[in-house]
């Protein structure tokens, strides 16, 4: 069975575009890589034109789209790997470092660069020791352990219930730029039928669901067939189906039409 992966490319300078570390090179190298050692690649996500990783201090929140969508979809896609050209596309500054590596040993998850391949966010590092021990003696520590999650922005957003960025929950579609979730009929049809199977076989399995789906001609976002995997992920969902919205720590009544009453 492969290990299933995600890959991350970031650009912040057009001087990097010209030195070769352009998205669509970063984009290949991955995709190469992946080939080479049998990995499953889900999905690349990117950053475009942004200079580092922004730290709030206040929030302790890095500022980058497609690092936090990234970092956010880890608790429900089940990866093994980030796949990146080097560690310098995730972080420079140490404490950036500890603060995404701290997220990805909560999810279990490690780091290959394709450009270094003995790279692992689990190997000892005198620096990381260091860099450790001196977080532990700050005062906000604590608030360390909310780092990555949303800004001030994304949280008013959740708090009220308004789709807050990520992913965008299958059933639903969000236009780009706009923060508001729409039902996508096909797909809605799709999770109504799932949870009408759940209820008519309790005791089946989540293969069995997938293949019940499968067979009446049901499909994914890609047009693919169902696996257990996939249908997990629909049932894990149910209270945003019925109308919930929960982001992070944040739970309210959604603002989205629920697909299932």
């Amino acid at each position: 069975m492969k290990d299933r992966v995600v890959g991350y490319v970031r650009v912040s300078t057009q001087g990097q575009v010209k030195d070769g570390y352009s998205l669509a090179y970063q984009t290949e190298e991955i995709q190469r890589y992946c080939a080479r050692h049998n990995l499953e690649l889900l999905d690349i996500y990117k950053d475009e034109g942004i200079s580092g990783a922004k730290v709030d201090e206040d929030e302790l929140t890095i500022e980058r789209e497609g690092l936090q969508e990234m970092l956010s979809d880890l608790k429900w896609r089940d990866v093994k790997f980030i796949v990146v050209l080097n560690t310098s596309r995730l972080w420079r500054a140490d404490i950036v470092k500890v603060l995404i590596q701290r997220e990805l040993k909560r999810n279990k998850v490690d780091v290959k660069a394709v450009e270094q391949p003995q790279y692992s966010i689990y190997a000892h590092d005198p620096n990381d020791f260091l860099v450790n021990g001196m977080m532990e003696l700050l005062d906000q520590y604590q608030r360390l352990e909310i780092a990555l999650k949303l800004s001030r922005g994304r949280r008013k957003k959740a708090q009220e219930g308004g789709y807050a960025g990520g992913r965008v929950a299958y059933g639903y579609t969000a236009a780009k730029g706009q923060k508001t979730l729409s039902i996508d009929p096909i797909q809605a049809d799709t999770v109504r039928r799932l949870f009408e199977i759940k209820t008519e076989h309790p005791s089946w399995s989540l293969s069995q669901i997938a293949a019940e789906l499968n067979q009446a001609g049901y499909r994914t976002v890609q047009d693919k067939l169902f696996t257990k995997v996939q249908v997990k992920r629909i049932l894990d969902r149910e209270d945003f189906y019925r109308g919930m919205y929960r982001y992070g720590q944040i739970e309210a009544k959604g603002l989205h039409q629920p697909i299932i009453i």
